[in-house]
């Protein structure tokens, strides 16, 4: 009876050591470590990733997409989620494609509007927000047109909210994130601004907070913005642990906050001037760095360890040039950095702000780079990708081109790239030939 019963126990823990944990290979707009790292720190073992491609090189294969997205693909197992919406924004899709053969598995409507905001400008769409994914579940969101979770075995729908207000102005932008049972969702809009925390089981409100900065809609020249554009912003909360305590860095219009993720209770702020904040914050050594928005566009690194407002006391450093708006920043090692809309690089040391080197590389950028294998990829919204080596000297290892041009995010599925251009969705992945060459 021993005997039986310690063969099953040693039959049971081989199948924990045999049965991997099942682990989304891109959950979130950057990654599984939220700063556009494929691998996890200190992990120097080779991806595999592709060098180089085109439409006639290293394409496993290429789908295109219906409607109008620009929001970053999410990739769990053989699946990919992205989001998709008429151009007019009268209805609201998830669509899932089969990993391997690129196949479109499903195109689920969601949402309706019979009159969505006008957008008010020609760089921001319907279906701009990312998804996030995890095992059985992904959680799409157009902002105040509505947010869902779907089963990801057959695109039912789990729950979904429409109830949310924000006037976005010119279309929703904020991805949203995953924190243990919490989805967070933020809303900047013109005419309220908050950030919102759900239940990701039942969708239900587990808590909501208001921005505190103080509005006097007037620019750095006293001179009233532009309506609308001055209180509105399209950011991405970066939750971090610190010291054994969690906060939630999130930049917004006229302020930069720190929050306490499982209570909303605001921690911490740093006031500036600005709006349409979109770049998200990166976090290394008990810095955050946040870029500000429009006018005044300027990259700070504050220091996290403050209470109340910390204007005045926790700004280390801050650099006022060739900082991007839209594209996200990277870290590698103790080097950041920085890409600009119309495409700059800038290498600066992240305790300092002290510029290492800056090269330009053209074209303009909305998306946000990733690293991995030693290498940062940066991609144009022509359709051009950059791929430089990281470190301090300045160096272009391939320069890559697809149609179309990107507006979405890269997102990676082991050693293949899926990329999402203005009409079409790619896996680019190395084949035998060219990585034999």
């Amino acid at each position: 009876m021993i005997e039986k019963k310690t063969c099953i126990v040693v039959i049971f823990f081989a199948l924990l050591i045999v049965v991997p944990s099942v682990r989304a290979d891109w959950p979130e707009i950057r990654g599984p470590f939220g700063d556009g790292h494929v691998s996890a720190p200190g992990n120097t073992k080779p991806i595999g990733l592709p060098l180089r491609w085109g439409e006639n090189e290293n394409v496993k294969w290429k789908t295109e997409i219906p409607h109008r997205g620009w929001s970053t693909p999410v990739v769990l197992g053989n699946q990919i989620w992205l989001t998709t919406a008429t151009t007019n924004g009268n209805d609201f899709f998830a669509i899932c494609v089969d990993a391997d053969t690129g196949k479109i598995v499903f195109n689920q409507k969601l949402f309706h509007c019979d009159n969505p905001e006008p957008l008010a400008n020609n760089v921001n769409c319907y279906a701009a927000p990312s998804p996030a994914i995890e095992q059985g579940r992904v959680y799409v969101h157009f902002g105040s047109y509505g947010t869902a979770c779907l089963d990801t075995s057959n695109a039912g729908i789990i729950w979904q909210r429409n109830d949310l207000p924000c006037r976005h102005y010119r279309g929703p932008g904020s991805s949203i994130i995953l924190f243990e049972d919490l989805l967070m969702l933020t809303m900047d809009g013109v005419d309220v601004q908050y950030i919102v925390a759900l239940d990701k089981k039942t969708g239900k409100t587990v808590w909501k907070t208001d921005r505190t900065a103080i509005w006097n809609d007037l620019g750095p020249d006293g001179k009233p913005f532009r309506e609308g554009d001055c209180r509105k912003a399209y950011s991405i909360p970066l939750i971090v642990n610190v010291g054994g305590k969690y906060q939630m860095f999130t930049p917004s219009a006229k302020a930069m906050y720190a929050y306490e993720p499982k209570t909303g209770v605001e921690l911490w702020k740093v006031r500036h001037i600005c709006y349409s904040s979109v770049a998200r914050p990166l976090f290394s050594k008990g810095l955050v760095m946040m870029a500000t928005g429009m006018p005044k566009l300027e990259m700070l690194a504050i220091k996290v360890d403050g209470q109340g407002d910390v204007t005045d006391s926790h700004v280390v450093w801050r650099i006022g040039k060739a900082v991007g708006r839209i594209p996200s920043p990277i870290l590698v090692d103790d080097l950041l950095y920085l890409i600009s809309d119309d495409g700059t690089v800038t290498c600066l040391e992240v305790a300092t702000g002290q510029q290492v080197w800056q090269e330009r590389i053209r074209s303009n950028y909305y998306s946000s780079p990733i690293y991995g294998d030693g290498r940062i990829y940066f991609f144009s919204n022509l359709g051009k990708t950059t791929v430089l080596k990281a470190g301090r000297t300045y160096g272009v290892l391939a320069t890559n081109t697809l149609e179309n041009g990107f507006m979405a995010s890269p997102a990676v599925l082991g050693k293949s790239l899926i990329l999402r251009t203005k009409t079409h969705l790619y896996r680019i992945e190395e084949s035998a030939t060219s990585s034999g060459k």
